[in-house]
């Protein structure tokens, strides 16, 4: 998980962001200002991974922040957010890793977080998704998760553990883009599957399938090539 700051001196603007940023299941931490020196002062207190900038605040604007910010011995990522389109050359001068424009939309906001988690986390590394059950919360790694099954915009994590599975609010699609490089390949429209996790193979006939253990996982017509070359890929030498 990531800790951020938000710095706006509108009020709604800064409520709304930090409610936004503070529903994404992979940040902690959401430190809010009101104003340039808020941020500097809240920064030298504690660190955070990504500081989500207004530019235009009284006294030290969002651009001086994020050049004061590049100062510091672990700088956080620089996400500005802004009404202002005028200042993107800027911004990326300023090394900003995204610049989003105000009304800003959730999914767009996503995106900014996933640039931010992937700069933080090595490439190897296992992916750890946090589960609310009830009122407590537990955490699910990617190396556990043998399959993926979508209901709507949430995703189920069936392991080992869990045969009933735990249900994240991650579409399918963006899980099938995190995890390619994990050895996840979609078989179906609704299904993700872990590939070392599949005991059997059965892509011929009317109904093709993959099995992990005793699931049957159906497979898209649409995507038997790509299924049968994954899965021939892993056979291979």
């Amino acid at each position: 998980m990531i800790d951020v700051l938000v710095a706006d001196d509108e009020r709604p603007a800064l409520d709304e962001l930090a409610h936004l940023l503070g529903a994404d299941e992979r940040v902690g931490l959401v430190l809010t200002a009101s104003s340039g020196a808020e941020a500097v002062r809240l920064l030298s207190e504690r660190a955070v991974d990504a500081a989500f900038l207004d530019i235009h605040m009284p006294g030290l604007s969002g651009l001086e922040l994020a050049a004061a910010l590049r100062g510091l011995a672990n700088p956080p990522a620089i996400v500005f957010v802004t009404a202002d389109d005028a200042h993107a050359v800027d911004a990326f001068e300023l090394r900003a890793l995204d610049y989003l424009l105000k009304p800003v939309r959730v999914e767009r906001l996503r995106r900014a977080v996933d640039r931010v988690v992937e700069l933080e986390r090595p490439a190897d590394a296992d992916e750890v998704l946090p589960v609310t059950v009830g009122a407590s919360v537990r955490f699910v790694h990617r190396s556990d998760v043998k399959w993926v099954r979508a209901e709507g915009d949430y995703t189920r994590l069936h392991t080992d553990a869990d045969a009933a599975g735990s249900l994240v609010r991650i579409p399918i699609s963006e899980l099938e883009t995190r995890w390619a490089d994990a050895g996840f390949v979609r078989v179906h429209r609704s299904y993700l599957v872990h590939v070392a996790s599949v005991t059997e193979i059965r892509l011929g006939g009317a109904d093709p399938a993959v099995w992990v253990g005793e699931i049957a996982l159906p497979v898209s017509r649409r995507l038997l090539p790509s299924v049968r070359e994954s899965l021939t890929r892993r056979s291979g030498p």
